[in-house]
């Protein structure tokens, strides 16, 4: 039977009740942080200019009607496009060129490959990232989660507009889709035989 070291201090309870309230207060930040993700991501989407719900702009279409065209200036507005699932999901068209405060559209095209339903959502982001601010968008599908049914395929335009206050120093905007699953809201529902979508 081994005996303590009559050496050696024996350690308080005091010293116990405090390292147990320094883990319980390091326990209260990791929750506390992981409440804090949310408020912090959104902050940085607006930042960034990617944002999973992206809003309606309200005035973007008062703004394009009273907005005067200037065509002593051309910006070259790059389309992409992205996806994270079982999509085919593109622009139209790669590129086009326009005049700050003219009206434009672009549409992509967003094909479900699978024998169910699904739904999507569409991220935004733009580059140079000061470009998110001038770009203005009357009509967008990521303004909402899209529905497509087992191998449909669809088209949706992009109105929008870019604010003539755009930096000098900008020439090219990208635009760039991301388009994902929503996790949740997906159907497995198979169609009958002979049945589908346009592919």
């Amino acid at each position: 039977m081994t005996h303590p070291d009559p050496r050696q201090p024996a350690k308080p309870a005091s010293d116990n009740r405090r390292m147990l309230g320094k883990l319980a207060v390091i326990i209260a930040m990791m929750f506390g942080f992981g409440y804090a993700l949310v408020p912090m991501y959104r902050a940085i989407c607006e930042v960034t200019g990617i944002n999973v719900l992206t809003k309606v702009d309200d005035d973007a279409a008062a703004f394009a009607r009273n907005t005067q065209v200037d065509t002593s200036r051309t910006v070259k507005i790059v389309f992409d496009a992205n996806i994270h699932g079982p999509w085919r999901f593109r622009p139209v068209q790669s590129s086009m060129d326009v005049n700050p405060g003219e009206l434009a559209t672009i549409v992509y095209e967003i094909a479900n490959q699978q024998d169910r339903e699904m739904a999507g959502q569409a991220i935004p982001s733009y580059a140079p990232m000061v470009a998110g601010q001038y770009f203005k968008k009357l009509e967008c599908f990521c303004f909402s989660q899209q529905d497509l049914k087992a191998r449909e395929t669809r088209q949706f335009p992009v109105v929008f507009v870019v604010d003539p206050k755009l930096p000098k120093d900008v020439h090219t905007i990208t635009l760039s889709y991301t388009f994902f699953e929503v996790g949740g809201r997906s159907a497995d529902v198979r169609p009958a035989a002979g049945s589908g979508g346009k592919s």
